[in-house]
């Protein structure tokens, strides 16, 4: 169920903006969450936007922190390519122990600052074997079989509907964006639907199987519940999943999460060239490139 009130969510989702308003006069044009390993994305921006800002997640209202390795907490406001972006460097998960008012609270944030497009990444599981480790897939639908909903509870009708459609959760368009993006950088990109488990054990082999019954080409952790609080919002996804593993059963090692993070830092390289592709072509669009 949901952990605040309508009135407390938006509340504390203004108090957030404020500050970060009080920061950067950079108003992004896109969102983008960096998952597991994927944290090169903001040293990225840092390194080439002198009017970029670091804002550590523990210095934004009502913002948490992760745990996980691999995830640096901090939200880096800047230009990517022409294009105003915020990237979430690191995500916090449910099996952390946080409500899911607290795992969507920051792309909602980011959403409220003026963002209306989102490209979030992930490392996941390759469900198929011919997802080997280091394989970059564009997400074109996801599975939610964590058995919850970031809208459950009173709906906070300020930031969407009641029902919102999930048919274009992960928007046509943009995944298109994403494969000139890729193809000009000469990225090999593969396309599959994403599987989102609770965690934080691996799936067990029998699940594996499974969820290939369902259609599944990717599994993780994360991901599912802020591209269903960000379509909430009238928001445009993208998803990108680097695949890290192996699901279970595929191969015979052993899943650990170091591999993951050491898999996503070896396809850094290509991830790059691809998100900062994409984020040239979106700055062709008549005013993306603007600040306030």
């Amino acid at each position: 169920m949901s952990d605040a009130s309508p009135q407390l969510t938006l509340s504390r989702l203004d108090e957030a903006a404020t500050f970060l308003r009080s920061r950067t006069a950079i108003v992004p044009a896109l969102g983008i969450v960096a998952g597991s390993g994927l944290g090169a994305l903001a040293g990225l921006v840092l390194g080439r936007d002198p009017a970029a800002v670091r804002i550590p997640y523990a210095e934004i209202p009502h913002a948490l922190a992760p745990t996980v390795i691999g995830h640096a907490g901090e939200l880096v406001i800047g230009h990517l390519a022409g294009l105003p972006v915020a990237i979430l460097s690191g995500r916090v998960h449910g099996y952390e122990g946080h409500g899911l008012d607290e795992v969507v609270f920051n792309v909602r944030l980011v959403a409220r600052l003026g963002a209306k497009r989102f490209l979030v990444t992930n490392a996941a599981g390759g469900v198929d074997p011919w997802l080997l480790p280091g394989a970059l897939c564009r997400i074109v639908d996801h599975l939610n079989l964590t058995g919850k909903n970031p809208l459950v509870g009173p709906n906070v009708a300020a930031l969407g509907p009641r029902f919102p459609d999930m048919s274009r959760a992960y928007d046509p368009e943009l995944g298109l964006v994403l494969e000139r993006a890729a193809a000009t950088a000469g990225v090999p990109l593969f396309a599959g639907i994403y599987a989102g488990l609770s965690g934080p054990s691996y799936e067990t082999p029998a699940e594996i199987r499974m969820l290939r019954v369902l259609g599944a080409n990717l599994v993780g952790m994360s991901t599912v519940h802020e591209v269903i609080a960000l379509s909430h919002m009238g928001v445009k996804v993208a998803g990108l999943s680097c695949v890290t593993n192996h699901a279970a059963g595929v191969s015979s090692q052993a899943l650990d999460h170091s591999e993951v993070a050491s898999t996503a830092n070896e396809a850094g390289p290509r991830l790059l060239a691809l998100v900062e592709g994409f984020c040239a072509l979106l700055a062709e669009a008549p005013g993306q490139g603007e600040s306030r």
